[in-house]
């Protein structure tokens, strides 16, 4: 995932080709009727696998969630088949990153489009974002739920929406993400905690998904791709130069992309590669993995 910006990479051609499936699936689902419509619950569309978790603990069992995004895919290129833009032709609130990402500035107003009527909630509203890629690509870093720091800002932002689709049933929202924003509390102390102590300043990742978290809990983020593209054998060497001089030992990946040039630097520097997700469901769990991860790079 690259900075915000206004390129879409997508050939409209293709684009509209594939929404106007789109538009025939959601009207035919329209017709027929599912039991989405009888069983009272909240459905509400997320574009990510964190997002889903957020939704879910702050929602209960008021929610039912459509997952736009699902794991192991790359939000950079992925396009949603047919069948879950219909699910979403009828979803009462949409939660979007709002950051940037790519499937969002492809996807985000045809997917409004396919239902007028649904909440569009901006969960990047409030979040101090980062300011990445230059020119015509400038724009900002969108992995913004990185850091517990700004999913707790997500989270209060999709505890609004749903109390605004659902009043009814805000205090019971209110409550749920106050219990889950204490959760996230006790992770910002965790993480903050074992990477202090730890000593690491600085992690090589192959994609830059974790700026949030460098800048929040104070170390430095290298990337080994530049705006999704790989790098050139004048920046591998640098790149080897750089992990060399300070005894960097621990390559990071992650399984949405290609390892192979995390591994020719490990192997050059004789140190190993570890893949972390920064897209996976279980985002405490996970954010502890990773912030373990990050303090053992670091340990002599």
């Amino acid at each position: 995932m690259g900075p915000q910006n206004d390129s879409i990479t997508t050939p409209l051609s293709l684009v509209a080709a594939v929404f106007a499936v789109f538009l025939l699936a959601a009207a035919t689902a329209g017709c027929t009727g599912t039991d989405r419509q009888n069983d009272g619950k909240v459905v509400v569309a997320v574009t990510i696998p964190p997002e889903q978790e957020f939704v879910e603990r702050v929602g209960g069992d008021r929610v039912r969630v459509i997952l736009l995004v699902p794991p192991g895919a790359d939000p950079h290129t992925y396009e949603p088949p047919p069948g879950v833009l219909a699910d979403v032709a009828e979803a009462d609130m949409y939660a979007v990153v709002g950051s940037g990402i790519e499937f969002e500035l492809a996807w985000r107003d045809k997917i409004a489009a396919l239902n007028p009527g649904m909440l569009v909630v901006d969960c990047s509203r409030g979040v101090d974002q980062i300011a990445a890629g230059e020119g015509d690509h400038a724009g900002t870093d969108p992995h913004i739920w990185t850091s517990p720091k700004n999913a707790k800002v997500m989270v209060e932002n999709i505890r609004d929406g749903l109390a605004e689709v659902d009043p009814e049933n805000a205090e019971g929202y209110r409550r749920n993400a106050d219990a889950y924003l204490g959760e996230l509390d006790a992770l910002d102390a965790e993480i903050a905690g074992a990477l202090a102590e730890s000593g690491m300043k600085t992690v090589m990742v192959y994609h830059s998904s974790w700026a949030y978290l460098a800048r929040d809990y104070g170390f430095v983020e290298v990337p080994i791709e530049s705006e999704g593209k790989e790098p050139s054998p004048q920046r591998i060497e640098h790149l080897i130069k750089q992990a060399k001089e300070e005894k960097i030992t621990v390559i990071f990946a992650s399984p949405e992309h290609s390892t192979r040039s995390a591994e020719v630097i490990a192997d050059a520097i004789g140190g190993t590669v570890v893949t972390v997700s920064p897209l996976a469901k279980d985002y405490l769990a996970n954010m502890r993995h990773v912030a373990r991860a990050f303090a053992e790079s670091g340990e002599p």
